[in-house]
Formats: structure tokens, C-alpha cells, sequence
């Protein structure tokens, strides 16, 4: 339970007026309970003459508990004998049989009060511990997501809550009401005979003993059987996604062979926890039965020995009130079971939770509102494994206005370098400035609003067209939004959809070609306005067609713009004011397009084979 509180308390914190409520209904509850259960007993001894001594009305004075307690039972006593004198046994079976009723009722419709009010917490934990996961992914630097798989990330938000749901928080009811019965039942069988109470309170710790063994490893096999739901996931994810390539391969059989192995391990590690949960029951119940069996032979000798406080007549009370005691120890016990399961997925969560986010601001950053001068890179070093540098000791100035462009094999830095501009990475050694700031005193938000990107995947939402070009833009128009889109030449073909900017582009994008794709991410962020734009091999992926307005979109995007350009087709970065060339992770040439073929170097390898 210690473990269930630290990683839940917080959650709780949030909710103190439900629990307070429900507290306070369960109490209600368990007093009636009580009280319904000891209407019974004056009238099993009168009407069934267990009892025939004879009983005078007390006077309620106040007194000690205890005293209290003896002129309650006696006075019980009294009115039921009076009702059997003057109104006869049938009469009075009826009357205290409605009065039985009647207290159930205030006792189920407490315990109904105690449910209802703990509804709102467990719907908002779950809700909160959703939120918490998906603010933290948004917040996470790229540098974690490249080492997490994401379909395990997937099932850890869909699976795993579901099953704090299903284990923890379906439990919540039977965490705060059975300690409340428990004790109110104990404090009743402490009343009726400490001597007796105490004898079964040192038999309960071997029925907790028993229960707790088979628990014992429950945790761990459920930690086990997510990680496995989450490879099956994982798998769904990687084949949704390369569908195309596993039928083109012919590699169906293979991808099922691959997930029955993954699932049929799933299956079995989650039979061996659904087993171990199962025993719960049947054990408890033997347990609990062995426990009443002693305490009816315990306190049989008592009275038959004549030692005890207890009367034959309150021996079956106390008999009912201890089986009573029973049930809630047992959904308590039960409740241990699912918040073990329930703990293995909040493990597993909480590697999101509690992942450390590397890329911090400081205390007091600073707010960038322009590019006044330019962008420094000074003595950059970069790896994202230690001891495996990337990038070696860049150092490159980009004036505002400048369109510089960095060109290079695959692997050579180059996406790495412009990621570092707009802190999706920091550097390892070195500095990034902006008008002579370093990028890492200023605020996040201010620093990536100066920075607009055109990625060579168009990275578009499920959602209309309109959303999608004014996405990051607040309260953007609808003449904005077109304007935007005509300077990046899409409005013509988004006019002809069915209907036009309200038309869904479906899951990213699909429903568009390559070409329409990458005019809307460039309509996105001509509305966004930015003074710094990235371009990462925006027109490589397209056809010589759709390159052609691409290119022409990009050009109206560049203008009065500081552009930094990636790019593998040469032709497309020719007027660049300065072109870098990268070579695993160092600047090996820099110059002009001319200036560089002039060189006789790298770069004009490069461009004569592309020539070729």
C-alpha cells in the first residue's frame, strides 16, 4: 500500500472533497450495518425463548462507553419484550422486520452515496494521468522518441491506463469502505469480548500470511505481460506502416509467424497472472472458514468453561458481526490483487512520466521577438551517444536576409545541424547564437515562433485543410488562410476538392499527392510568418512537375527571409549567398556555387555526378 500511495498521492491531493464524502458516507454505512445486524438478536432469544430473563427499563444517563453500551442492550432488550407482551410474536417479527428494512435502506443508500461520490475520482484520475502522458510526450525532446519504440509509447498510453482503470481505480471504492467496516467491526467485537477479539486477531495475520504469498509475485508477472502486449503493439504499429513493402516482399507469412510468437508469449505470461489472480477467492474463502472455525471452538470453551464475558445468546451476534468481518478482508485482499497488476502499468507509465527532458530552459530566459543581425554557430560539437561526435567544431555565421545552403552525402550532419538551431537538440560543446544571444537563454516558445520549417516529409494532420495551414496560427482567417495558400500555389487544386478548405486530408495526408502535401506544409508557413526558415530536402521527394511549383512556392517563401536550406539536388540551392558542404560531420568547403565548382573539390564531385 505504501507504494500504491507515492505513486498515486498526487492524484488523490486533487480530489480531498470526494474523499472526504466518501469517507463519510461509508462510516453512515457500516453504523447502520451494524444496527441492522443487532435488531436480530432480541428477537431470536425472545421468540425462539433463548432467553428468558426478564429486563426493567434504565435511564439513558451518561456515562462511560462501556455504560452506555450495557443500558443500550438492556433497553433493546426491554422494547422487545414489551412489543412481544402487548402486541404478540407475529406483530413484533413484522415490526422489527420493517424496522430492518429501513435501516438497510439508510445502509444501501449510504453505500450507494459512498459509490456516487467516488465516481468523479476515479473518472479524473484517469483522465489527469492521460493528460499528464500526453503533455509530458509533447514536452520530451526528439532525442527520446528516436530510442523508444512507438508502439511501445502507444500501448504504455492506451494499455496501460486502461488497466490503472480497470485494476486501481476500480478498486478505490473497496480501499476506502473496507478499512471503515473492518474497524467498526473490530471496535464492535472488542466491545462484546476483548478476550475473544483478541485471540482472532492473532489468527488474522495467518489468513494475510496465505493471501500474501500468492500476490506475492503478481507485480512482476504483470510487469512482464505489458512489455509483451507492448511488442505486439509495436509490431501492429511497424506493420501498418510498411504494409506496402511486406507485400511487395511476400513476407506475409513471415509478419504472422513474427506476431503469433510475440502474442502466444502475451497469452501465457497473462494466463500465469489471470491463475495467480483467480486463487485469490477460493484461498481466502478456505482461509476465512478455517478462521471462523477456531474462533467457534475458542469460544465454545470460553463459555462452556464460564470464564467469558460473552453470553451463549450474544455468541451468535458475535459470530454474524466476525463473518462480517470477513467479507470486506477479503475484498481487501482482493482490491492488494489489482492494484499490483494495476502498479506494473503505472511502472511502466511513469518511464514517460518521470523521463528526464534535457533540453531545460533557464531561470530567467530571455524573449526573442526578431532577427536583427544574424545567426552564429561557434565551435559546435555534437554526438548523441558519447564518445560518437556527429558534428565537429562548426562554425558558420548567417547574416540576416542570407540564403545559405548545406549540402552533403546521407549521414553527414546536415538535418542534425539545423536541428540544433531551434533546441530539439542541445550541443555538446560550443555555442548557437542569435544577434549574439545564445539560443539557450532564450525562451523556447520565442525562439522556435522566429523559425518556421519545410520538412521533405509534409507532415500533415488528420483534419480539414484549413486546420492544417492555420495550425500553430491563432484566430487565423479565412482570407489569411487563402492568401497563404495562393502564394504557395495550392489554392487552385484545394478549390477544386469536394469541399474546398473544409475538405479532410485524412491520416497524414493520404488523400493528398506528394506534390499537394508539400504546397500546404509551405502554405503553413508563409501564414506563420517566420524571419528564419528551414528547408529539409523540401522537393526531393516530388516529381519534376510538382517540383517545379514547389520550388516556385518556395522562392515567394523566401523572400526577405533568412533561409537555411538542405538539399540534395544542387540545382535547387544554386543562388544560395553561401553553400556549406558537410563530410561526416565537418565543414570540408564553403563558398558560392561558382566558387566552389572553381575548387575542383567535393562539391564539384558532387554536382558532376548529378550532372551524369
Amino acid at each position: 500500500m505504501k507504494e500504491f500511495y507515492q505513486q498515486m498521492g498526487k492524484y488523490f491531493a486533487r480530489y480531498k472533497g470526494y474523499i472526504v464524502s466518501t469517507f463519510g458516507m461509508n462510516v453512515l454505512a457500516a453504523i447502520f450495518n451494524v444496527f441492522s445486524f443487532s435488531i436480530l438478536i432480541p428477537i431470536l432469544q425472545i421468540l425462539f425463548k433463548v432467553n428468558t430473563e426478564r429486563y426493567e427499563l434504565m435511564p439513558w444517563s451518561a456515562g462511560s462507553i462501556d455504560e452506555w453500551v450495557e443500558v443500550a442492550k438492556n433497553n433493546g432488550y426491554y422494547y422487545s419484550q414489551m412489543l412481544v407482551d402487548t402486541q404478540g410474536p407475529a406483530t413484533t417479527l413484522l415490526i422489527l422486520g420493517i424496522l430492518l428494512a429501513f435501516l438497510t435502506l439508510l445502509k444501501t443508500a449510504a453505500y450507494f452515496g459512498g459509490s456516487a461520490c467516488l465516481m468523479p475520482l476515479r473518472t479524473g484520475i484517469i483522465r489527469d494521468i492521460r493528460i499528464d502522458i500526453y503533455k509530458k510526450i509533447l514536452s520530451l525532446p526528439l532525442s527520446f522518441f528516436s530510442e523508444e519504440r512507438k508502439g511501445d509509447i502507444l500501448a504504455r498510453v492506451s494499455t496501460d491506463v486502461n488497466e490503472i482503470d480497470a485494476s486501481i481505480s476500480s478498486s478505490l471504492d473497496m480501499i476506502i469502505k473496507n478499512p471503515i467496516f473492518i474497524i467498526v467491526y473490530i471496535g464492535i467485537l472488542f466491545g462484546m469480548s476483548w478476550q475473544l477479539t483478541l485471540f482472532t486477531l492473532l489468527v488474522v495475520p495467518l489468513l494475510a500470511g496465505g493471501i500474501g504469498r500468492i500476490g506475492k509475485k503478481l507485480k512482476s508477472s504483470s510487469l512482464y505481460a505489458q512489455s509483451k502486449w507492448s511488442d505486439g503493439i509495436s509490431q501492429i504499429e511497424e506493420t501498418l506502416g510498411g504494409l506496402r513493402i511486406i507485400k511487395a516482399f511476400i513476407a506475409e507469412r513471415k509478419m504472422e509467424e513474427r506476431f503469433t510468437k510475440v502474442n502466444n508469449e502475451y497469452r501465457n505470461a497473462a494466463m500465469k497472472v489471470a491463475i495467480r489472480q483467480s486463487a485469490a477467492h477460493p484461498v481466502s474463502e478456505f482461509l476465512g472458514t478455517c478462521m471462523i472455525v477456531v474462533v467457534l471452538w475458542f469460544g465454545g470453551y470460553l463459555i462452556f468453561q464460564g470464564n467469558s464475558s460473552i453470553q451463549a445468546s450474544d455468541f451468535i451476534f458475535y459470530l454474524v458481526m466476525l463473518y462480517s468481518t470477513l467479507q470486506p478482508i477479503k475484498d481487501l485482499s482482493k482490491a492488494g490483487y489489482s492494484i499490483q497488476k494495476g502498479l506494473a502499468s503505472m511502472e511502466r507509465i511513469n518511464k514517460i512520466l518521470h523521463a528526464e527532458n534535457n533540453i531545460k530552459e533557464v531561470a530567467e530566459p530571455k524573449n526573442i521577438e526578431a532577427l536583427n543581425d544574424s545567426i552564429q554557430l561557434e565551435h559546435v560539437h555534437f554526438s548523441y551517444v558519447e564518445g560518437h561526435e556527429i558534428l565537429h567544431d562548426i562554425n558558420l555565421t548567417i547574416k540576416k536576409g542570407q540564403t545559405i545552403a548545406l549540402v552533403g552525402q546521407s549521414g553527414s550532419g546536415k538535418s542534425t545541424l539545423v536541428d540544433l538551431i531551434p533546441r530539439y537538440h542541445d550541443v555538446s560543446s560550443g555555442a548557437i547564437k542569435i544577434d549574439g544571444e545564445d539560443v539557450r537563454n532564450l525562451s523556447l516558445h520565442s525562439l522556435r515562433g522566429l523559425i518556421g520549417n519545410v520538412n521533405q516529409e509534409a507532415i500533415l494532420f488528420n483534419d480539414t485543410i484549413f486546420n492544417n495551414i492555420a495550425f500553430g496560427v491563432e484566430n487565423a482567417t479565412q482570407e489569411e488562410v487563402e492568401a497563404a495558400a495562393k502564394i504557395a500555389n495550392a489554392h487552385d487544386f484545394i478549390m477544386e476538392m469536394e469541399q474546398g478548405y473544409q475538405t479532410n486530408v485524412g491520416d497524414r495526408g493520404g488523400r493528398l499527392s506528394g506534390g499537394q502535401r508539400q504546397r500546404i506544409s509551405i502554405a503553413r508557413a508563409i501564414l506563420k510568418n517566420p524571419p528564419i526558415l528551414i528547408l529539409d530536402e523540401a522537393t526531393s521527394a516530388l516529381d519534376t512537375e510538382s517540383e517545379r511549383l514547389v520550388q516556385d512556392a518556395l522562392e515567394k517563401l523566401m523572400k526577405s527571409r533568412t533561409t537555411i536550406a538542405i538539399a540534395h539536388r544542387l540545382s535547387t540551392i544554386k543562388n544560395a549567398n553561401e553553400i556549406y558542404v558537410l563530410h561526416e560531420g565537418k565543414i570540408v568547403e564553403r563558398g558560392t556555387h561558382e566558387e566552389l565548382i572553381e575548387q575542383n573539390g567535393y562539391y564539384k564531385k558532387l554536382n558532376d555526378m548529378q550532372a551524369l
